[in-house]
């Protein structure tokens, strides 16, 4: 059984709990201007695309090696957490084709919502709010678990996660406020989608607490690595290039990847005797 202190677990919850509350903030952006800047959101979405990948395969996935590795030798942990990782791949495409995640336009005077009425545009918003929030689970558990491990990995894979929950609240806000006229339902629509990160941490770390061991942090951080890399090829460098207008995509890919190797190296100096 592996020890993790009561502390650890506060800190990684409010980590986790501020990247959900991202998604608030996608929805004040919509009442406080008039469109999302489409090159900067590319630049951003693909930014955070780039640091959950890296992130993802040089630390989270090597942790899931370690811990493994401990538990059963070199040879087969190596085994177990690449397993583990494809079935962090499955699982979340599992989830993906059974409640598809909408990539709605982000541009408020989008001809999509002149053209709909407004009971159509309602159920639009509501179903890309549960599709959101279902995807939120995953992303909840992966930040909060990857926290308690190592706030080095888990602090920039939750800013990471928060840059791509803004244009999600923005996603649920818009067309419950063109269907509602609602500002504040429409804030609260996509705050309380964020917040389901947060809970699926809870119910995460309720479930997996008593039987907690290096083969199960293992398992846990490989299914993580797995989760985090599918949502960035297939939701945040897809979206980052339907918005670019130029080479955004690629300058913010490497830019996030550069950012979030620098901070690791950075704090590694930090904290070595």
């Amino acid at each position: 059984m592996l020890d993790i202190q009561l502390s650890n677990v506060l800190i990684a919850l409010a980590v986790t709990t501020a990247a959900g509350l991202a998604t608030g903030i996608g929805g004040l952006l919509v009442f406080t201007t008039r469109a999302p800047n489409a090159r900067l959101l590319a630049f951003g979405l693909a930014f955070a695309g780039g640091a959950m990948v890296f992130v993802s395969l040089s630390e989270i996935l090597n942790k899931s090696i370690l811990s493994f590795s401990r538990a059963y030798g070199d040879d087969l942990g190596f085994t177990c957490a690449i397993l583990a990782f494809l079935a962090g791949l499955l699982i979340i495409m599992a989830i993906d084709h059974l409640v598809p995640n909408p990539h709605e336009s982000l541009e408020a005077d989008d001809p999509f919502f002149r053209e709909h009425n407004r009971e159509y545009i309602k159920r639009v918003g509501l179903l890309t709010a549960i599709a959101i929030t279902a995807h939120n689970f995953p992303e909840g558990l992966a930040t909060f678990f990857a926290t308690v491990g190592d706030p080095a990995v888990g602090l920039p894979l939750a800013l990471a996660i928060a840059i791509h929950n803004i244009p999600e609240g923005i996603a649920i806000a818009v067309p419950v406020y063109y269907a509602t006229n609602n500002k504040s339902l429409a804030f609260l629509a996509s705050l309380l989608s964020g917040m389901a990160e947060p809970v699926g941490a809870i119910i995460g770390y309720a479930l997996l607490a008593p039987v907690m061991s290096e083969a199960v942090f293992g398992g846990v951080f490989g299914v993580i690595a797995g989760i985090m890399v599918f949502l960035a090829l297939d939701e945040l460098l897809p979206a980052a290039k339907r918005y670019a207008k130029g080479h955004e995509t690629v300058y913010g890919l490497v830019a996030g990847m550069s950012a979030l190797a620098l901070s690791l190296v950075l704090f590694k100096w930090g904290t070595s005797p």
